[in-house]
């Protein structure tokens, strides 16, 4: 008798890869399953990227330690982060509910409250939705950007010897409450991409370790880390920057050339943590004591 396989056995990466195995696109699509947004064939200068993120109570969110109006932030932001990732635009969004028929109406006005204040900023459209009845509270966010060809970066553009940077701070995120406050980095992505030729990026909403992985597995590298370049949040540890997650800051490469730059510029607040190797899929992490460990992505996955 056949073992009966369950989601949790192949584990999230395991569905992910079948799943980017099996379902085929057709020539209008550049970049499906694997980044953080699909980008599709648009005009002759421009992409269409989109991307969704739903989140769901109690396991991205808690009513008893979220307002609704930071639910609603969150919700928007998770996939505006996606966008800057990718040097994008944000332009239009949908915006679907999974409504437990108790909750009530004022907690959705609060909600739509934290959304449209966030839209407004990024002068993102709210162009439509749908909502169901569901047992827990669920907020699903399908948003359209776009970006110009020469201007999109990918996970999969990580050069050996590049450097490895990220803004902002790393870890503490659920403590301190930034994962319900955070800002997308869209005008840093932006700012990067109009002055910089970046050759990787991700946003940092799985962990450094998580993220970083995704970029190495998908430019086939390897990477040295040094505990002592990460911008630690306040009160934060290394572990937590480094599995905690939630953190919505943009982990990106660049040649050496492009880091001495980016160095000498102060628009941005940017810190180097390490160097592209050409040991795939291996992360070498210098502590503070001098011990050379590899370490594992460790960062939140859903199964």
């Amino acid at each position: 008798m056949k073992r009966r396989i369950n989601v949790e056995d192949i584990g999230e990466f395991g569905l992910i890869n079948y799943l980017s195995k099996t379902i085929k696109d057709n020539k209008s699509v550049v970049k499906g399953i694997g980044e953080d947004a699909a980008v599709i064939n648009y005009s002759k200068t421009k992409y269409l990227l989109f991307t969704t993120d739903m989140l769901i109570e109690n396991v991205h969110f808690k009513i008893k330690e979220s307002s609704p109006y930071q639910i609603g932030w969150k919700a928007l932001g998770c996939s505006l982060s996606d966008i800057a990732s990718m040097g994008g635009i944000p332009l239009y969004a949908l915006i679907s509910l999974g409504v437990p028929k108790n909750l009530s109406f004022d907690f959705i006005k609060g909600i739509y409250s934290g959304i449209r204040k966030l839209a407004n900023i990024f002068k993102v459209n709210i162009v439509g939705g749908d909502t169901d009845r569901a047992d827990k509270l669920i907020v699903d966010v399908f948003l359209v950007g776009e970006v110009e060809k020469k201007k999109v970066v990918y996970r999969s553009g990580a050069k050996v010897n590049d450097i490895i940077a990220v803004t902002g701070s790393l870890g503490n995120s659920y403590k301190i409450k930034k994962h319900l406050k955070f800002l997308p980095r869209i005008k840093e992505a932006r700012f990067l991409v109009n002055n910089f030729k970046i050759n990787s990026m991700i946003d940092v909403s799985d962990g450094l370790s998580t993220d970083l992985f995704h970029i190495l597995r998908e430019s086939k590298k390897g990477a040295i880390i040094f505990d002592k370049k990460l911008p630690l949040a306040r009160k934060a540890t290394i572990e937590q920057a480094l599995n905690e997650g939630e953190d919505f800051e943009l982990l990106f490469t660049l040649s050496e050339k492009e880091a001495i730059r980016l160095s000498k510029n102060k628009k941005i607040a940017v810190r180097f943590i390490g160097k592209v190797t050409e040991d795939s899929g291996k992360i070498i992490f210098y502590s503070r004591k001098g011990v050379i460990n590899g370490i594992r992505p460790k960062g939140f996955r859903h199964f």
